[in-house]
């Protein structure tokens, strides 16, 4: 499962959501660049952490900007990786619960999966030089403080000696249940379980030296089995006091009784940081919680609508207003007969609006969820006190018993908040994998700023994906590529560098490899990737700040018409005519793979001068098959790639096709293991044979061997000896 997060000067995803799943029907708008973890080793565009110590569970908790460090967490273990230097020692905090604890823990009945440990789940920074780190201490919940220097030159961490902390309402007691949490002023936010059976989840508030305040107790209507998704402070306007706290989550459904409604909802919910509970109702009982449901869903052809409904991760993306940062969502389908997953982003405008907006009523025979028309007392549930609108109240325990009574038996908003343009960003149907984690990146290109997601599969792989504007309401989605990050599900991810946690361990992935896409100006222009530009030699990193003429980008439109203008030419000049030889009667594979992932291919084939459309071929991604090879099959094959109206010969293969019974003959077991003569035609005796000289074509493929196999690196060479070998060796036990 991948997991995924941003390094960059913004705030960055922290944690993962488990497992998702996807569906039928709408595959991505063209096909992908994959590529797989062999090579990435190979160009090194990725880098594998392995750390001296046993451990799993990997989990990217916190992106250090001020000192640059990374820290994981882990199962017994902390880690700080300095993102400047990755080749650098990092700095371990071995944290194991104790022996005690764990026999306990035991003899529960737990530790049958080695959950009797410490999973640390929760770093926070406290101050400049501490940090706050809480773990499951084997079903068990501690934390404690982790003292990281002043600066990151002083190479310091390890844990505060001799303190410990209850962390019960902080991090959950099962490490396979999600949670999050947040500091702010010195008060942990957190939405946990804070059971050891899990049946009690809360959106608790501790430490400060405040009272502990949390979510009603056991009332479905506040919170129904919930699922944690995200957490983050967003200000509601210049005024301090209306500060909000923004969490998102998935809950079971209060209607799901077999019918048409969701078994699963999505959810957004809000409290005020300054709400210290009820006077005499909701006391220690948040007074400003709401929550509304959010809706993604995708219209058919046939006119039916696919909601999905399993909220699986949020990406906040900030802008320049700081109240106004975009809310990116990642979702999949509930139930496993229909899969599917798809992202949407929304407006904070459009939240605030639904919770301006009226409340949920049950009401009628039916008891159905109707919109609230009677009073609304004052002030309006969920302002926040001494705010915009309640100036004079100073603290929530001043709101009156109607104003807190209301919203104890009304949390739910009426309206839905719907996505921007009402549809997704990405859809994803009728593939094999799941997406399980979303980050955002902002790109400055050549012709403007472009947000590219990065999004996690459970098969370890993260997809680049570009969303571009076509007109003021519509957009189209590209796949820029697919990158196989490890052989195994990843489970944690965060760009500048793309950081990819699993079990396993960590991954340091680039965000772009540019030299993919070729050294053609055209190759480069197409493939539409604004972290790449042709510099005038080749496809190579773009920096916005660099002034060079010759340099060509066009995200936009992917046009090397216009970009490319007196460069095309040149690479039709400087590619190389290859050549191929085939046995009469066999199939060979002519292989032709375009840099740029939204090309599309065709065939032709030249002789005497003439050429035509290869029809009856086996197509593939990587080139094409051709079957039972006859001598009017020689002659020169040219490989074309089309798009954006751009037609370019990505590469010429010239086929040889050599004849069945000399091959027979070259190749036939001889005493002396070098055969010069071939078996007669079958009408003669087979005792006769015909002394029958080396043909031309032998001493051709000789000679392409020994130039192929020059070209090949010395570890390429050791690799292809390795295949021989094992190839060599399965036929002698007739396995292939």
């Amino acid at each position: 499962r991948v997991s995924l997060g941003t390094f960059s000067l913004r705030p960055t995803l922290k944690r993962m959501p488990p497992h998702t799943q996807c569906r039928k029907s709408n595959q991505p708008s063209h096909k992908k660049t994959s590529i797989f973890q062999t090579e990435l080793m190979d160009t090194r565009a990725a880098r594998p952490f392995s750390f001296s110590f046993n451990t799993s569970d990997y989990r990217i908790l916190l992106m250090d900007q001020d000192q640059g460090r990374l820290y994981l967490g882990s199962q017994e273990y902390l880690v700080a990786l300095d993102m400047h230097n990755v080749n650098k020692e990092p700095l371990i905090i071995h944290w194991p619960a104790p022996a005690k604890r764990k026999g306990e823990c035991q003899m529960t009945g737990k530790g049958k999966q080695g959950e009797c440990a410490n999973f640390v789940r929760l770093i926070e920074p406290w101050n400049r030089t501490h940090l706050y780190t809480c773990g499951t201490g084997a079903y068990q919940p501690i934390c404690t403080f982790i003292n990281r220097g002043w600066r990151a030159e002083d190479y310091l961490f390890r844990l505060v000696p001799g303190y410990v902390d209850s962390g019960k309402g902080k991090c959950s007691y099962d490490p396979k249940q999600e949670n999050v949490a947040i500091l702010i002023n010195n008060n942990l936010y957190a939405g946990v379980h804070i059971d050891f059976m899990s049946t009690d989840a809360a959106l608790f508030r501790t430490m400060g030296g405040r009272t502990a305040i949390r979510t009603e107790q056991y009332d479905s209507r506040w919170l129904n089995e919930p699922v944690f998704v995200q957490i983050q402070q967003i200000p509601d306007s210049a005024q301090k006091n209306d500060d909000k706290l923004y969490f998102f989550f998935r809950e079971k459904s209060l209607d799901s009784n077999g019918g048409a409604s969701p078994t699963v909802l999505a959810r957004v919910g809000r409290v005020c940081l300054n709400d210290e509970g009820g006077q005499k109702s909701l006391v220690n009982r948040w007074t400003t919680f709401l929550k509304a449901r959010l809706i993604c869903s995708v219209i058919g052809k046939d006119g039916v609508e696919t909601r999905f409904d399993e909220l699986r991760d949020v990406f906040i993306q900030p802008t320049q207003d700081e109240r106004s940062p975009m809310v990116y969502a990642l979702f999949t389908t509930a139930g496993s007969v229909f899969k599917g997953s798809a992202v949407c982003v929304y407006s904070m405008a459009d939240i605030r609006n639904v919770f301006n907006g009226p409340f949920a009523h049950k009401h009628g025979h039916n008891y159905q969820w109707t919109e609230y028309t009677g009073k609304i007392p004052y002030p309006r549930p969920g302002t926040c006190p001494g705010g915009t609108f309640t100036p004079g109240i100073r603290s929530s325990k001043n709101f009156t018993d109607e104003a807190v009574n209301f919203i104890r038996a009304h949390p739910l908003m009426f309206h839905p908040v719907y996505p921007i343009h009402r549809r997704p960003l990405v859809v994803r149907t009728g593939v094999d994998y799941r997406f399980t984690a979303l980050v955002v990146d902002q790109v400055d290109a050549v012709d403007g700023r472009y947000e590219v997601l990065f999004l996690g599969t459970d098969r370890g792989t993260v997809q680049k994906v570009i969303v571009l504007p076509k007109d003021p309401t519509s957009f189209e989605e590209l796949t820029l590529e697919e990158v196989e990050v490890f052989r195994v599900s990843p489970d944690e991810i965060q760009p500048r560098n793309l950081y990819v946690s699993s079990d396993a361990g960590l991954t340091q992935v680039s965000l772009h490899r540019c030299g993919v896409y070729g050294r053609a100006c055209s190759d480069c222009c197409l493939a539409r990737d604004p972290y790449c530009a042709w510099d005038g030699e080749s496809c190579s990193a773009f920096t916005p700040s660099t002034k060079r003429r010759s340099r060509r980008q066009d995200v936009k439109h992917g046009d090397p018409l216009r970009q490319c203008r007196g460069f095309n030419a040149k690479v039709e000049k400087r590619l190389r005519e290859t050549m191929q030889f085939g046995v009469e009667g066999s199939s060979t594979f002519l292989e032709c793979q375009p840099r740029s992932p939204q090309a599309t291919v065709k065939w032709l084939f030249q002789r005497e001068g003439k050429r035509k459309l290869v029809r009856e071929i086996l197509k593939t991604n990587h080139g094409i098959l051709l079957k039972t090879l006859n001598q009017t099959d020689a002659g020169l094959y040219h490989c074309l790639a089309t798009e954006n109206n751009f037609k370019h010969t990505v590469a010429r293969v010239a086929l040889r096709i050599l004849d069945r019974d000399i091959v027979l003959a070259l190749t036939a077991e001889d005493e002396d293991e070098e055969p010069k003569t071939r078996p007669v035609e079958p009408h003669q005796p087979q005792s006769s044979f015909v002394s029958t000289p080396f043909p031309p074509e032998i001493r051709l493929i000789n000679q392409y061997c020994q130039s192929y196999w020059e070209q090949l690196s010395p570890k390429q060479q050791q690799q292809r000896k390795r295949t021989s070998r094992r190839h060599t060796e399965s036929q002698d036990q007739g396995l292939g």
